[in-house]
């Protein structure tokens, strides 16, 4: 018995990349379109990209591979205009709410863009995955496009209307994958 409980143990790291990809290519082979974001920090830098991919649960997978970012935790959240030209990103708007109050301590809440906090080490990496719900790509691929925000410090979840996370200090805009 405890040998099969060690071979589950070591075969779970392996096999949810495995599952997780699967998803995505079943979310892209029943027409459901992702959509990526490149980032680029204050001075122009690339730190990485942000990928979207509806799945078929309804569930959207948000995967962030970031680099070159300051040591803390930074409150992350998808913004409701896909422009990032203001050199404080303030051009992004606002986050990408629907009929939604911001934070998931907020009752009524949250947001369709709210993220968790992305806690980034020394060496200044960002390497997950989210599954969120209440994220259309209707709303990501509107008009005006979305746009991804990481900020200077930590959403608390609950402040209105953003979470007090501070200043933005990388965007990127969401385009079809």
């Amino acid at each position: 018995m405890r040998t099969r409980k060690f071979l589950l143990a070591a075969a779970l790291p392996l096999a949810l990349p495995l599952a997780l990809g699967a998803g995505m290519a079943h979310g892209a082979a029943h027409g459901m379109k992702g959509m990526s974001a490149e980032l680029t920090d204050r001075d122009g830098k690339a730190v990485g990209t942000v990928m979207l991919q509806p799945t078929a649960s309804g569930q959207t997978v948000v995967k962030l591979k970031l680099e070159g970012l300051p040591e803390g935790e930074h409150g992350v959240h998808i913004h409701q205009t896909g422009d990032c030209s203001a050199d404080d990103f303030s051009s992004a708007d606002g986050h990408l709410a629907g009929d939604k109050e911001h934070g998931v301590m907020a009752e009524g809440g949250p947001h369709p863009g709210d993220l968790p906090n992305v806690m980034v080490g020394s060496d200044g990496m960002v390497n997950v995955t989210y599954f969120k719900a209440g994220l259309d790509m209707g709303m990501v691929d509107d008009e005006d496009g979305a746009g991804f925000i990481v900020h200077a410090g930590a959403d608390d979840y609950e402040s209105q209307p953003a979470g007090d996370a501070g200043d933005r200090i990388a965007c990127g805009t969401f385009e079809a994958m």
